[in-house]
C-alpha cells in the first residue's frame, strides 16, 4: 500500500506508549495497534484529530504517501 504510516515514529519521539496515547484518544489499544503497524485500511478524521492533539503533530507527520 502507498500510504504510510509513521504513527510510531511520532509516539517515540514523544516517547510515549501505545497504551498511555489509547488511552488519551479514547481508543483500544488493539484498534491502535492496527493503525501503528500500517494494517488499517481506513482513519476517522476524528481518531486522527485526536492523534494530531495528543502528540502534537499535524496529519502530515503521520502519514506519508510512496509510490510502489
Amino acid at each position: 500500500m502507498p500510504i504510510i504510516v509513521n504513527l510510531d515514529i511520532m509516539m517515540a519521539r514523544r516517547k510515549i506508549s501505545l497504551s498511555e496515547l489509547a488511552e488519551k484518544i479514547d481508543i483500544t489499544p488493539a484498534n491502535l495497534s492496527i493503525l501503528k503497524t500500517g494494517k488499517a485500511k481506513a482513519v476517522r478524521f476524528s481518531t486522527l484529530e485526536a492523534i494530531c492533539k495528543v502528540l502534537d503533530c499535524q496529519p502530515g507527520d503521520l502519514l506519508e504517501y510512496k509510490e510502489e
